[in-house]
């Protein structure tokens, strides 16, 4: 198609959902009329019922994931981010093991061993390194910061796309690389002056942890396209879950679980099963009915959701330096996701 030497990699991030333009064919000839080009173009631009039931889905979601981080920051004062991780990691495989019954039919499904060792790195950068990452730094950082922080990996895809030679950068998408990583050091000046190292930390722990997930999405894409998406995810998790089980096994056989309220419970599954495992498979759907071009911008949505509920159930205070290097943050991260096409390689 004219105008679009996208690098297979760029996709994901910035997608055309509108599929392939309409242009004439010389076997359809004039006979189409003017009053149904009119219908057709007024189809095009009218949303569709599921498209409109997708966008309240979305949105329902970003409030349940601008929540969840207040949610694992109550569980945590009563089981620490070992526990919860030990229980994630008992249940997450419940669920994609239901899921390839449901999808597949079987358990496992047959997989070839060279997938298997691919799907196991998968899990292995997915779930061990990131997930384990993000839980800890949720623990040591606060609740709109760990949202902020984590809504800047595009930028990290873009830099691992570029270093991995797959495609090249704007001139725009390089200015919004550098004012993302401004605002971020803005954002984390606020608590570096303010002696706020446990906090501060915990960013910079998310931040790398960020760039991990970012290159996991460039290395799942493959394997997603080829294989399935739920084929995909179900394999890392079940893979990646073992060795979190095993690490976390010691510290969870030292907690008192029968003293845990019924609340940090009910928390606890509710962040596991709902925003977690059926989060992802929502969120497939949604691009899968709005495309990603359309559904990504949304998630801009979550760092304000989520500060507006830390303030509200713990009292989170925001300064204005703070809120500006959001702002800033999240400004550079539009520019360079949003600024245009990334061409393909030479």
């Amino acid at each position: 198609m004219r105008g679009r030497r996208c690098g297979a990699y760029a996709k994901p991030l910035m997608s055309d959902p509108t599929g392939p333009s309409a242009e004439s064919s010389p076997l359809s000839g004039p006979s189409v009329s003017a009053a149904s080009a009119d219908a057709a173009s007024a189809a095009v631009r009218a949303p569709s019922r599921l498209e409109s039931w997708s966008l309240a889905i979305a949105l329902v979601f970003i409030v349940i994931w601008g929540i969840n981080f207040s949610v694992q920051k109550y569980v945590f004062k009563s089981i620490p981010p070992s526990g919860f991780l030990f229980v994630r990691y008992l249940i997450m495989p419940a669920c994609a093991f239901a899921l390839m019954y449901v999808r597949y039919g079987r358990f496992l499904p047959p997989v070839s061993r060279a997938d298997l060792r691919k799907l196991a790195w998968l899990g292995f950068i997915g779930h061990t390194v990131h997930v384990g990452m993000v839980t800890n730094g949720i623990h040591w950082s606060t609740a709109f910061s760990s949202s902020l922080i984590l809504a800047c990996g595009p930028i990290f895809t873009l830099l691992i796309l570029r270093m991995m030679g797959l495609e090249r950068l704007h001139g725009a998408q390089v200015t919004g690389v550098a004012v993302a990583f401004f605002g971020v050091l803005l954002f984390l000046s606020d608590k570096f002056a303010a002696g706020r190292w446990q906090a501060g930390g915990g960013d910079l722990f998310l931040l790398v942890a960020a760039a991990f997930f970012s290159y996991y999405t460039v290395a799942a894409k493959p394997l997603v396209e080829r294989l399935g998406g739920a084929f995909t995810m179900a394999y890392a998790t079940l893979l990646g879950s073992a060795p979190l089980v095993l690490f976390t096994l010691p510290s969870a056989l030292t907690i008192d679980w029968r003293a845990v309220p019924a609340g940090a419970w009910v928390a606890l599954v509710w962040s596991i099963t709902v925003s977690a495992f059926l989060g992802w498979l929502v969120w497939a759907w949604v691009n899968k009915v709005r495309g990603v071009a359309r559904s990504a911008p949304l998630m801009y949505l979550m760092p304000p959701v989520a500060g507006l509920i830390a303030w509200l159930v713990s009292g989170e205070h925001f300064t204005v330096i703070k809120l500006v290097g959001a702002g800033v943050a999240l400004t550079g991260v539009a520019l360079a996701q949003f600024s245009g096409r990334m061409p393909g390689r030479a």
